[in-house]
């Protein structure tokens, strides 16, 4: 039980970063990245319940469907960031903050199903609620350390590139790991 809680909390590290690049967005507001946890709070519930049906269902490695998610989320979210870059778009309007909060929603969603295989059939509904709110904790924080005088100065790339590839990283240790 512990360790489902502790897993969801350590792999939702990547919200920080997302928190962190919506906050040094200056026309962003907090209400935007409510409404995203809130939504991402439904897709983490939906995800478990999903996870105990298909579970059975489902012949090969489940740590394969997950890592093989989180990999293409990851480079999705980094190449997403160049080729909006390169295109000179605007780097926040309201479609890049629904992208971005589907983005989060789905990888949460994909966090509470692969620890609910990797834990199943103790898995309990501790696992989407910490999920959820650890994603909400840590997007919130540095949402708000990002309208401090001192983190400004970090270069937007930062975030979404390190959120990227901690995606990235997590797919790569579902896929190569074994708990």
């Amino acid at each position: 039980m512990l360790l489902s809680i502790l897993s969801g909390l350590i792999v939702s590290v990547d919200a920080f970063f997302i928190g962190l690049s919506l906050g040094l967005q200056k026309k962003c507001r907090f209400l935007y990245l409510a409404i995203i946890n809130a939504v991402l709070f439904v897709l983490c519930m939906l995800g478990f319940l999903l996870a105990g049906q298909l579970y059975e269902r489902i012949a090969f490695d489940t740590d394969l469907i997950v890592g093989i998610s989180f990999i293409a989320l990851g480079l999705w979210s980094v190449l997403h960031y160049f080729i909006a870059k390169r295109k000179k778009q605007e780097h926040f309007s309201l479609k890049t903050v629904i992208l971005v909060g589907l983005v989060m929603s789905t990888e949460a969603m994909l966090i509470t199903m692969g620890l609910t295989f990797i834990f199943l059939p103790e898995s309990n509904v501790l696992i989407p609620v910490t999920v959820a709110l650890a994603h909400f904790g840590y997007s919130a924080l540095s949402f708000y350390l990002a309208r401090t005088r001192h983190v400004k100065r970090i270069p937007v790339v930062w975030s979404h590139v390190v959120s990227g590839l901690a995606l990235i990283a997590y797919g790569l240790m579902a896929v190569f790991v074994e708990l």
